[in-house]
């Protein structure tokens, strides 16, 4: 499943550029799975604090996998989520989510969190066809 793009939107981009605020909302509307854990895991990170918060649990079907990859590996939906939620936004396998804060003090976190170690210590048989 693509972006669900209303007549309007698609009119818009075809004019010009998009409303970001009505491209968020697509997004939204679109990936439910994928913005559901994006907000929570916002949500969590505002709540708790620290250098990031993460989601570890795969997703429950291939439909919600699908989202996640989809939201993640679009440079423009990515870029419209990080700059809605205020947040930088990594992704390890296909479903392990985490959200940081703009802050630079976690840079030395998140790059690590980002490395190609980190990749290589967090695979598992089980996530091959993921």
């Amino acid at each position: 499943m693509s972006l669900d793009v209303s007549p309007a939107l698609l009119e818009q981009a075809e004019r010009g550029e998009v409303d970001e605020v009505e491209f968020v909302d697509c997004v939204r509307t679109s990936l439910p799975y994928a913005w559901e854990m994006i907000s929570s895991l916002v949500a969590q990170l505002k709540v708790d604090g620290g250098a990031f918060a993460d989601n570890q649990t795969p997703p429950p079907d291939e439909q919600a996998r699908g989202q996640l990859l989809r939201a993640l590996a679009s440079d423009a939906i990515r870029g419209a989520l990080q700059r809605h939620f205020g947040v930088r936004l990594a992704f390890q396998n296909c479903h392990r989510v985490a959200v940081f804060p703009l802050d630079s003090s976690v840079d030395e976190t998140l790059g690590r969190f980002t490395s190609a170690r980190s990749q290589v210590l967090n695979q598992s048989p089980e996530f091959r066809d993921c």
